[in-house]
C-alpha cells in the first residue's frame, strides 16, 4: 500500500501539470472577464500584477505546485473566497448524488447481470443486453432531459431542476446510475458466465445446497473481482460525469463549480476542482486494490 501510495506522487503531479497548460490555453482573459471592456489598461495591468498573473507560467506553475504541497488551494480570482471553502461547499452535494447513483447502479445492474446470466440465450438475457447497449450508448447531456421531460414536465412527478425539494436529486442521479448500472448488466453477466460452468459450482449444487446460495454466496463472491474493477474504475467516470449532469440539472457541486470556474477564467478553482476528482479517482482506485485482498485471498498471497 504503501509503494501505491507513494506512485500516486507523479501521477498528480501530472494531472497538475496538464490541468494548469490546459487552463492556461483556454482563450480569455480573467482580468478583462472582471473588469469588463470599458476598464483601462491601466487598471487591468495592476489587477493583473494583484492577481499574480503578470509572472511567467512556469513561475506561476511552481508557485502553484509548492502551496497545493502545503495544502494551500489558494483564493478564487473572482469571488476572493478561499477555494478550500468553496469546495467545503460543494463537495457534500457531489458525493451525495454520487453515492445515490452508485447504489442505483448497483441494485440495478448486478441482479440484472445475474439474472442474463442464469437465463442466458433466452427472452430475459436478450431483454438485458438490449436495455444496457441502449442506455450505455446515451450520453448524459442527452439522458438527462430525457428523463427531465419525461418525469418531471409530462409526468410532473419530480422537480425540473435545481435543489430546494428532496426529490431533487432522483433525476440527476438516475441520469448517472442508469449509464454505470447499464456497464455493470454487461459485466455482471460475462463474470457469472466463466463461474458457472466451474467444478466448484457444480460440487454445490451436488451437495444439495439450495440454488439461492450456490448464486448467490459461491459464484456471485467468485465472480466479484472482475465487478469490483469495473466499480472502481467506472466511478472516477461517475465523477466526471458529474459535471454534465450537474449543469443540466442546477445542481450546486464540484462539476457545476468547475464549469462556472472555467466561463469566468478562474484558474485556480479549475485547477482545484480537476485535483479533487483525480485524487479521488486515484484513491478509490486503491481501495479497489485494498478490496481485492478480502474478497479473493489469492490476491493477497501473489503479492
Amino acid at each position: 500500500m504503501l509503494k501505491r501510495l507513494l506512485g500516486t506522487i507523479p501521477v498528480i503531479f501530472g494531472v497538475l501539470l496538464l490541468t494548469f497548460v490546459l487552463v492556461h490555453s483556454i482563450p480569455g482573459d480573467p482580468v478583462e472577464v472582471m473588469l469588463g471592456e470599458s476598464a483601462t489598461s491601466a487598471d487591468r495591468e495592476v489587477l493583473r500584477q494583484n492577481l499574480g498573473l503578470d509572472e511567467p507560467l512556469p513561475i506561476q506553475f511552481f508557485q502553484y505546485v509548492a502551496k497545493v504541497a502545503q495544502g494551500d488551494l489558494g483564493v478564487s480570482i473572482h469571488s476572493k473566497k478561499p477555494i478550500v471553502d468553496l469546495l467545503a461547499e460543494r463537495l457534500p452535494a457531489t458525493m451525495k448524488l454520487a453515492a445515490l447513483a452508485l447504489m442505483i447502479a448497483i441494485s440495478i445492474g448486478v441482479p440484472l447481470g445475474i439474472v442474463a446470466a442464469l437465463k442466458v440465450d433466452r427472452w430475459a438475457d436478450n431483454l438485458a443486453t438490449v436495455l444496457s447497449l441502449t442506455v450505455s450508448a446515451m450520453p448524459h447531456f442527452w439522458l438527462g432531459p430525457l428523463l427531465m421531460m419525461v418525469f418531471a414536465l409530462w409526468l410532473g412527478f419530480l422537480p425540473v431542476s435545481g435543489m430546494d425539494a428532496n426529490t431533487s436529486i432522483i433525476l440527476p442521479a438516475l441520469t448517472l446510475g442508469f449509464g454505470l448500472a447499464a456497464i455493470l448488466t454487461r459485466m455482471t453477466r460475462a463474470s457469472m458466465l466463466e463461474v458457472l460452468h466451474e467444478d466448484f459450482i457444480r460440487t454445490a449444487r451436488a451437495k444439495g445446497l439450495p440454488e439461492k446460495i450456490v448464486i448467490l454466496k459461491h459464484a456471485l463472491r467468485a465472480a466479484l473481482l472482475p465487478i469490483v474493477t469495473v466499480l472502481g474504475l467506472q466511478l472516477g467516470s461517475l465523477l466526471a460525469g458529474t459535471v454534465i449532469t450537474e449543469t443540466v440539472f442546477a445542481w450546486d457541486g464540484i462539476g457545476r463549480l468547475l464549469v462556472e470556474s472555467i466561463e469566468k477564467r478562474d484558474y485556480p478553482v479549475t485547477q482545484a476542482c480537476v485535483l479533487v476528482i483525480a485524487l479521488t479517482y486515484v484513491f478509490v482506485n486503491l481501495l479497489t486494490d485494498i478490496i481485492y485482498t478480502r474478497i479473493d485471498p489469492r490476491v493477497r498471497f501473489s503479492s
